[in-house]
């Protein structure tokens, strides 16, 4: 009998082992559907990552190759030898090392010029009722601005200067856009709390307002500094001194020496594009949350 007691305690144990060994047992048809949901979105995402990953594997690839074997037919990743003749031709031909120094001076102070300037806008968009308010949103697209642009800063002597490449690039609607989103989901009762205390507009936006945004800031600052980095026509246009090219202006100049050789060009976007990698990689989190915080959709 007692033998017979523990055969029937045994067998639910048993079964549990069973449905833990396969979980898919004990779900129902929902449940199951559910995971292959899943794994089929889980798989569209890795073939999308491997989709976007080939721009970034492709120059890589073209820059290692000897130049004879760039442009061969059937197109081959894997070269027959890893060539870094490529990369020395681009270090050595021209100024690199200033030219990236050019880049990362400009944008720096254009991402916290712009972080400034955007910030006080978005707060008396967002906080301050006047006529016209909704009129300024408007944006003439800044290509149209050149020509003027460059009249002004002729007549300011601002051509081939550092002055002459940032101060065209911080006025940044979408900046002001950015912030404003996340001004306008700060409640009220902050500001009229702290307007009861005396602090003035100014003390409520730099001592309420701007901690508050953090991942605002997070991302302005990141969109304005890859802008700027990345910005090949406004300084192409004001600046014609070598030593003072930004690094897209720069790379270019040493293409049209070295006429179409495609491991060059491709060594010379690799350099190029380097540092925004490792700006995303190190700084992608703070991306997500400006993104989400801010209110902007795809």
């Amino acid at each position: 009998m007692a033998s017979q007691v523990g055969q029937v305690g045994a067998a639910p144990a048993a079964d549990l082992d069973v449905v833990r060994a396969n979980p898919d047992v004990s779900a129902g048809p929902k449940a199951r559907g559910g995971r292959f949901g899943d794994r089929i979105a889980t798989g569209l995402l890795i073939f999308f990552a491997a989709l976007w990953f080939v721009p970034l594997a492709w120059p890589v690839a073209t820059a290692l190759k000897p130049e004879a074997e760039t442009t061969t037919i059937p197109v081959e990743w894997v070269a027959s030898s890893v060539n870094l003749e490529a990369f020395r031709s681009v270090l050595s031909a021209g100024s690199l090392p200033r030219w990236y120094l050019n880049s990362a001076l400009t944008s720096l102070a254009i991402t916290a010029i712009t972080v400034l300037l955007a910030s006080l806008a978005a707060f008396g968009f967002s906080r301050a009722r006047f006529r016209g308010r909704n009129v300024l949103f408007w944006v003439v697209p800044a290509q149209i601005l050149i020509v003027p642009l460059f009249t002004q800063m002729q007549a300011f002597r601002m051509v081939d200067t550092y002055w002459g490449i940032i101060l065209p690039q911080v006025a940044s609607p979408i900046a002001v856009f950015i912030f404003k989103q996340f001004f306008d989901g700060i409640p009220r009762d902050l500001e009229e709390a702290a307007t009861i205390d005396g602090a003035s507009r100014l003390r409520i936006y730099w001592q309420i307002w701007m901690p508050l945004a953090r991942s605002a800031i997070a991302a302005v600052s990141i969109f304005t500094f890859v802008a700027s980095w990345n910005n090949f026509l406004w300084p192409f246009i004001v600046i014609t001194n070598p030593d003072m090219m930004t690094l897209p202006v720069g790379l270019s100049q040493v293409q049209t020496a070295y006429g179409v050789r495609y491991a060059q060009i491709m060594a010379s976007a690799v350099l190029g594009g380097l540092p925004l990698l490792i700006v995303f990689l190190f700084f992608q989190r703070q991306i997500v949350q400006g993104i989400a915080g801010t209110g902007i959709k795809g």
